[in-house]
């Protein structure tokens, strides 16, 4: 067969050259690529494959998701183990995992919003938003004799300074459950830190009604939608489909499958994949989306934490010990400044079998996520950060990671 030559055709073996030119480059470049390290020297994608999968192996952890940014870009997306151990179904990173309380994080983000669209305001006590005082509400009907709902605003809610309980049936003191469920402020909003869910529920409340809008409508409009976050909700969409979902792995050996809700809870009923959740933090690291102003408070320490733990959420027993890293929290999300790394903002979601961590750092532009659907998988989060990211001031006792 003669090969043309002609002034508007490529030879063919020229063509043929420069494609396995490309696929050689290409090849390679996956191969060798690395990963920056806060302190500026490198991890190759395949030494972190190796430690991954290692680590999960000693420590008994069926399912990992990771992402890493660097120069506040996605840098490295990747999924290990297993969606589901029993039926031998590995994970990838289209994989519908549970967010637990990343949910706060991109709730405080939906509130900023709403902040530079002045549709509210951080300062305005929420009461002033609703159509009946708060007491007035089934759900905070215990309030009728305590009067200090009167205080609460958007800015002590994202921040956990309500003094309202994490859970109203798991006693904030002890932790133990209470069936009765009774709803308390236990100190004067805004006088100091106390994680709370109950809180973030009374913010979405007033925001749905002065909105006339539920908030996984809200998110999905001003924050999954224009980041082509197609497998993320508030509330189980069918186009998710059935057939990439993860189930959690219990200690005891039994599954976990998290009900497809129909109700949004701001606090805690993300669903998300580790591709998905990655382009929100991008969008967070990059400061998109949001005015300076806002992005500016959002991660702008409003109260300083002196508890020794971060659970049980209400104790009075103080601690200095993370006053040299300046441990805090701005809305909804926590804060720490790590000696020649500078200030880093983070969030965990814990949930039974599903225990996630992310935490930023802003001067650096890297970030690390971590998603798995195992109970004990919080307990990789320490040898994985340092491995990958180096030896950071992330306060692992107050948290309450114990590396396995």
């Amino acid at each position: 067969m003669k090969i043309s030559t002609s002034k508007n055709s490529f030879p063919l073996t020229r063509v043929l050259i420069s494609l396995s030119l490309i696929f050689i480059c290409l090849y390679g470049y996956g191969q060798t690529k690395g990963i920056i390290k806060l302190d500026g020297s490198k991890i190759t994608t395949a030494q972190i494959d190796t430690f991954i999968k290692s680590t999960m192996e000693a420590a008994k952890v069926q399912g990992v998701n990771l992402a890493i940014l660097n120069n506040n870009k996605i840098a490295y997306v990747q999924s290990y183990g297993f969606k589901n151990k029993p039926k031998n179904a590995l994970s990838d990173t289209a994989t519908i995992v549970y967010g637990a309380s990343f949910s706060k994080a991109v709730f405080g983000y939906l509130i900023m919003k709403l902040v530079d669209e002045k549709v509210l305001d951080l300062d305005t006590p929420l009461y002033r938003y609703l159509k009946q005082p708060i007491a007035g509400y089934k759900y905070f009907a215990d309030l009728k004799d305590d009067d200090r709902w009167k205080k609460i605003t958007a800015r002590m809610c994202l921040s956990h300074t309500t003094g309202l309980p994490n859970v109203r049936y798991f006693n904030p003191i002890t932790n133990a459950e209470d069936s009765i469920g009774i709803m308390k402020i236990y100190f004067t909003p805004g006088s100091k830190y106390a994680y709370s869910g109950e809180g973030f529920r009374l913010l979405q409340m007033a925001v749905e009604e002065l909105t006339n809008t539920k908030i996984y409508q809200l998110a999905k409009d001003k924050i999954f939608k224009p980041l082509n976050m197609t497998r993320t909700g508030y509330i189980w969409d069918e186009s998710f489909g059935d057939d990439n979902v993860a189930v959690g792995h219990l200690n005891d050996g039994t599954i976990d499958v998290k009900r497809k809700r129909k109700e949004a809870v701001a606090g805690g009923s993300l669903v998300t994949t580790i591709a998905d959740y990655a382009k929100f933090i991008q969008q967070v690291m990059q400061r998109k989306g949001l005015s300076k102003k806002s992005y500016d408070t959002m991660l702008s320490s409003q109260i300083a934490i002196h508890s020794v733990t971060q659970f049980p959420p209400i104790t009075e027993e103080t601690t200095t010990e993370n006053d040299a890293i300046q441990l805090s929290y701005g809305l909804g999300w926590g804060l720490i400044n790590c000696p020649g790394y500078g200030r880093a903002f983070f969030k965990e979601g814990n949930g039974g079998s599903w225990r996630n961590y992310n935490i930023n750092f802003q001067e650096k532009g890297t970030s690390i996520i971590l998603m798995t659907n195992s109970e004990n998988g919080e307990t990789i989060f320490q040898p994985v950060i340092e491995k990958l990211l180096g030896k950071t001031c992330i306060p692992w006792k107050w948290n309450g990671y114990h590396p396995y």
